[in-house]
């Protein structure tokens, strides 16, 4: 008979740790495989937001570390509630989310829908659209940064052909009124191929008896769309819209790569203030009060949304 490798392994192991390994339940096995992962979770993780709480009620500069601490209770907290360049910020960065969400959500959707019906090309196509997805921010900011040049850029000169506006004087990037849209459309190219998954994923779950259900009872396409595909596909579509606006909300790279989201620029999103204040500014503790209120804002929003999402997959 062939030796298998638990026989192996069992035939191995020393008789002492075996009868210790025997006399544990197998909860005590399970938590001796996952405690490593948990503590370094623990480590990565919990142990840097309890710092940066604590750091939060003091002065503490990064650059000044023999500096003596002060702790200043609440008026970090106050000094970035009270500051209006603060919500300035934060108005750009709420105009930046909402935008390239509901752009992607309606672009994404009427992309998946159109790949779910079966056509000839169909996976070239899906595997075109998809490609923005896996280019990196850095490529995708230099890519479109020559795109938008107001001598050479070919988007300038598609926008003349629609406006009649001519292409040499069209600065998109340097545009006080159009420099955030700019960042919205580079954006909206690049992960709109990630809810076009999500959305076609959706799609794809959607048995085909349920529509031919509708057909017996003579329901039309549109009475079909709005009745089966859009509620069976909503709570993807929120998933969707969860994720991009997580990963929105601390934009950064791509706004630095196009515009430089310099100081009091309407482009300057709530990430690009934070790394000011804490590697340029160096006032850490301020920066720390700052994180923090970020991430309570991030966090309340995202467990509101979450109840809302699992109410809808309980219909």
């Amino acid at each position: 008979m062939t030796e298998t490798p638990i026989d192996r392994a069992a035939r191995a192991t020393p008789p002492s740790v075996a009868r210790r390994v025997r006399g544990l339940s197998d909860r005590a096995i399970a938590w001796i495989f996952v405690a490593p992962t948990i503590f370094l979770l623990l480590a990565v993780n919990i142990f840097p937001l309890i710092w940066t709480i604590r750091l939060s009620f003091t002065n503490f500069r990064a650059n000044r570390p023999n500096r003596e601490v002060e702790w200043v209770g609440l008026r970090n907290y106050e000094r970035i509630l009270t500051d209006s360049d603060i919500w300035l910020t934060m108005q750009a960065t709420a105009h930046f989310l909402i935008w390239t969400i509901v752009l992607q959500v309606l672009i994404g959707f009427t992309l998946a829908y159109l790949i779910n019906k079966k056509f000839k090309g169909n996976d070239l196509w899906t595997t075109i659209i998809v490609l923005p997805m896996m280019l990196s921010p850095a490529v995708v900011g230099n890519f479109w940064t020559f795109l938008y040049q107001p001598q050479i850029g070919l988007f300038n000169y598609i926008v003349e052909f629609f406006t009649g506006i001519p292409a040499s004087s069209f600065e998109m990037i340097g545009s006080v009124n159009l420099a955030p849209w700019s960042i919205v459309i580079v954006d909206t190219w690049m992960w709109t191929p990630f809810v076009m998954l999500i959305c076609l994923a959706g799609l794809r779950s959607i048995p085909d008896y349920i529509y031919e259900a509708a057909e017996i009872d003579r329901a039309s396409k549109w009475r079909q769309f709005w009745t089966i595909t859009v509620p069976m596909v909503l709570p993807f579509l929120m998933l969707a819209v969860l994720f991009r606006g997580i990963e929105n909300f601390k934009m950064f790279d791509l706004v630095v790569q196009l515009t430089g989201g310099g100081p009091g620029s309407v482009t300057e999103l709530t990430s690009i203030n934070l790394k000011r204040e804490a590697f340029e500014k160096w006032r850490t503790g301020y920066a720390s009060a700052y994180a923090i209120i970020l991430f309570v804002t991030v966090f309340g929003l995202a467990s509101i949304y979450v109840k809302a999402l699992n109410k809808v997959k309980e219909r």
